[in-house]
């Protein structure tokens, strides 16, 4: 198996070529404005080593920052119509109602709200207004809207209604995208209404984006299947990708995560990734990042949907350092450090040029920054250690020590000695444990929903079952699939003895 693995961030955008298992080479190339020029010559640099020519490769799989830099920056959004189905309860508040001013004008391009949903037991609240859902299908029509998103109430137990709203809308829009907010979220009307209206809104960005990966694999004279990484350590095939891409949101930092695991051979540890403008520290279970189980704010929206538990400082190795008074990040002079850092002829001061002045790092010119003395250099460690320190301690579940992984290109910052951390294990190709962490990737599927009626190992073997052919529907090969989380809880409070079950499965990427 052979696989080219890529991650863009903020700084680099790093390859790798992974075959049978062993990093064969692994190359950095400065991220472009546009991405995919980054993409292309890092593609190029691999290629110039020689390792890819003749060599079948199996796939390429990317993790990209297009998606969530969309809703952060306010750009290459689409506008999307809201439907939701829950009238006349869900009419107090409405879709957008909990989105930040500047981002809901961009995105908003029309509300209709109608009569269906079910109950929490999985009984229909009110018919589905078809009349209704056809009347607002050509008013988007009119509108000229593109993208649509559809929430109904408790449609994670029964999606029906916005499955035949979807059939409806798209007879009279065929070339929309469609997102169902029960292909996306959990439990809680808005914030799934929020996640679906985000990936709605990230529909043309989706199909552009992809469509120049593809390109850019093309030029490069990779003959591979295209898949994009998602933020629970999987990837999904690029068509997949392109119909839900706020499953990308995070994926960097979980391709890391994972590429940490792969590289110590540690499944349950502590894993901080130091890229060139953000620190990111999370914990691995099994092998996978631990995910949050609570609401997660995209760009100051709402959602509750597969997220990893993660923190982030603006600590990175481009960092803006102040000596007076002392001060480090959050900004950061990012893809921009081998033309603004001192030691490379610029005038902004970072972390990398205190790590050249001390010795820790060999480039540049040091004699740009002999400026800086010993004890200056150990007052900007000192503050990185204090951040370090601060974020593992809230981010642990244990009060003991632990094991921490330290990856990326900025692991320079992380010191050997940490208060909490029981061995800080560094590992090769650490600085582009991003992109093996993308090589090495398998295929998730997951189900978590209530279940009424069953006894509990069926209903256990029901949402393995759902769960497995969501894997399988996203490229994976049906005979490697192994559970690695299954919990359940009993609803007393609902009727038909209720459970509610999660159930998350993974496996290798089919044959082609």
């Amino acid at each position: 198996m052979r696989r080219i693995g890529i991650d863009v961030g903020g700084t680099n955008t790093d390859a790798v070529l992974i075959e049978e298992g062993k990093v064969v080479r692994a190359v950095k190339a400065p991220t472009s404005e546009d991405v995919t020029t980054g993409i292309l010559e890092a593609l190029a640099a691999l290629g110039r080593t020689g390792v890819v020519q003749a060599r079948r490769i199996d796939g390429v799989m990317i993790g990209t920052t297009h998606f969530i830099n969309a809703v952060v920056q306010r750009r290459h959004l689409t506008r999307v119509a809201a439907l939701r189905l829950g009238m006349p309860a869900g009419a107090s508040l409405p879709p957008f109602c909990d989105w930040p001013d500047d981002l809901a004008e961009i995105v908003r391009g029309g509300i209709w709200m109608v009569e269906g949903g079910h109950e929490y037991d999985g009984r229909p609240f009110m018919p589905l207004d078809v009349a209704a859902i056809e009347q607002a299908a050509r008013a988007m029509k009119a509108k000229g809207l593109r993208a649509v998103a559809i929430s109904a109430v408790f449609s994670p137990l029964d999606p029906s209604h916005e499955q035949q709203a979807a059939a409806i809308v798209a007879r009279a829009l065929p070339e929309a995208a469609i997102t169902c907010s029960a292909d996306l979220g959990r439990i809680g009307l808005l914030e799934r209404e929020n996640a679906g209206l985000l990936n709605a809104a990230l529909a043309d960005l989706a199909r552009d984006t992809i469509a120049a990966f593809e390109k850019a694999i093309a030029d490069s004279g990779i003959e591979a299947p295209l898949f994009i990484t998602q933020n629970d350590g999987t990837v999904v095939e690029a068509a997949q990708a392109g119909r839900l891409p706020v499953y990308s949101f995070a994926s960097g930092a979980t391709n890391s995560m994972r590429g940490g695991a792969y590289l110590s051979g540690l499944q349950d540890a502590m894993v901080i990734d130091v890229g060139g403008t953000t620190t990111d520290v999370g914990q691995l279970r099994h092998g996978f990042p631990r995910e949050a189980n609570s609401v997660v704010r995209i760009g100051g929206v709402r959602t509750l949907f597969r997220m990893p538990d993660l923190m982030s400082i603006g600590l990175g190795g481009g960092s803006h350092v102040s000596l007076d008074p002392l001060s480090v990040g959050p900004l950061s002079v990012g893809y921009r450090l081998l033309k603004e850092g001192v030691a490379f002829g610029g005038r902004q001061l970072t972390t990398t040029d205190v790590a050249v002045a001390s010795g820790r790092l060999d480039l540049g010119e040091r004699a740009r920054v002999k400026h800086l003395d010993a004890a200056t250099c150990a007052r900007v460690f000192a503050e990185a250690q204090r951040m370090i320190e601060e974020t593992v301690d809230r981010m642990k579940t244990e009060a003991g020590n632990v094991p921490l992984v330290a990856v990326g290109g900025g692991a320079f910052l992380v010191p050997d000695r940490l208060e909490g951390v029981s061995q800080v294990v560094r590992v090769p190709h650490g600085d582009c444990a991003n992109a093996v962490g993308a090589a090495i990737a398998q295929v998730s599927g997951e189900c978590d929903q209530i279940f009424r009626d069953l006894a509990r190992a069926d209903a256990l073997a029901k949402a393995r079952a759902i769960a497995a052919d969501r894997a399988a529907s996203a490229g994976a090969d049906r005979a490697t699939l192994t559970t690695i989380e299954s919990e359940d809880m009993p609803l007393a409070y609902l009727p038909g003895n209720a459970l509610r079950v999660r159930v998350r499965v993974v496996g290798d990427v089919a044959a082609a």
